[in-house]
């Protein structure tokens, strides 16, 4: 980009740092958000999960990413901890006997769509948002980049496209949110060949959870992962054994992420208010010099290849001309050879008739 993140954020940083203004600013953030009361959200038992990546096979397949490094038959990856990428946005973890008489237990990880997501509690430009269908939705076309997403989600979700020069952006799961509204389930739900994922209204998911861990206690943990958890998840989780073991933070508490921010935010001088206007500002010439730099280099570009096709061109016609030379003194060779040939059976013919003349007029003789 034309302006560097770290001078951006330096910007922002001298911005708040310069004024001192003692009148308090209500941030967005500050307004606490409740959920939506029929929204969807997806059940993960993980006692049904056999780790076979049928599920990432279907995120893949779903949202057009890049083949993995190893196929997703190969089960080998689930020897090592993994956690989503710009590539990946679900990916399923091993956790060697920390199930019942020391079976491994299988994690699907993915982002788990708060109730009042942390990130969208962060973002001052709305990039993030809870639909009322339940996912956690992410607008690229807003994004200024600054990754405080990133580092406000307690689960370590959020992606950021590094490699991306020109069009840079957040990327995580969207609980296939496009096909929720066409009345389709997510895509890794529709895969899973053990049903360990189940998709549905997330009173309804509560309610499945609950009568699990009553028929059968023995397997079950008696805690819904995501029920409380920062105020709540629309992802929920079962589990045979205590989630701290299957590298599930038991350290969240329930207050959802916006009740945590309220307060610090209250305390941040009025010109906070005025961040987006900055911002905005900001991101406007950002976007404007980097359209400008696109076009230069896509200028570049062409007349660095109309210059490659002129030498091209220029060099083809000398393999022509150098061709249609040859060929014609080829051609001039083979015709002297010829004549050549001709002329010794000529000489041939004529030496080999004189000599039986000769040999006639001796005989005669």
């Amino acid at each position: 980009m034309s302006i560097s993140r770290r001078k951006f954020l330096g910007w922002i940083g001298a911005a708040g740092m310069g004024t001192a203004l003692g009148t308090s600013a209500k941030a967005a953030s500050n307004k606490a958000f409740t959920g939506y009361p029929d929204s969807m959200g997806v059940l993960h038992d993980t006692v049904l999960c056999v780790g076979c990546r049928t599920c990432e096979a279907a995120c893949s397949k779903v949202n057009e990413l890049p083949p993995p490094e190893k196929p997703f038959t190969d089960l080998s990856v689930l020897d090592t901890k993994r956690r989503t990428a710009v590539e990946a946005y679900t990916v399923v973890n091993k956790y060697e006997h920390a199930g019942k008489q020391g079976k491994p237990v299988f994690v699907k990880k993915q982002c788990n769509h708060c109730l009042e997501p942390a990130c969208a509690s962060a973002c001052f430009v709305k990039a993030f948002a809870k639909s009322k269908e339940g996912a956690v939705t992410y607008d690229p076309s807003v994004c200024v980049g600054c990754r405080y997403c990133m580092v406000a989600c307690p689960f370590n979700i959020p992606s950021y496209e590094y490699d991306s020069a020109f069009s840079p952006r957040v990327v995580k799961c969207t609980m296939c949110h496009p096909r929720i509204l066409e009345g389709k389930v997510p895509g890794c739900v529709e895969a899973c060949p053990k049903e360990a994922l189940t998709f549905g209204k997330r009173e309804d998911l509560l309610k499945i959870a609950r009568e699990r861990i009553q028929k059968y206690p023995d397997r079950y943990a008696d805690h819904i992962y995501g029920e409380h958890e920062m105020g709540g998840t629309s992802w929920l989780y079962l589990s045979g054994t205590a989630f701290g073991n299957i590298g599930m933070r038991e350290d969240l508490g329930v207050k959802p992420a916006p009740e945590l921010t309220a307060g610090a935010l209250g305390a941040v001088p009025i010109v906070v208010g005025l961040w987006p206007v900055l911002l905005t500002g900001i991101y406007a010439m950002s976007r404007r010099k980097e359209k400008i730099a696109a076009e230069e280099k896509e200028q570049a570009v062409a007349a660095a290849v109309a210059e490659i096709e002129a030498k091209a061109d220029k060099k083809l016609a000398d393999v022509r001309a150098k061709a249609e030379k040859d060929l014609a003194k080829a051609e001039k060779d083979k015709e002297a050879a010829v004549k050549r040939e001709v002329q010794k059976a000529l000489g041939e013919a004529a030496a080999k008739h004189e000599e039986k003349a000769k040999t006639e007029t001796e005989e005669e003789s």
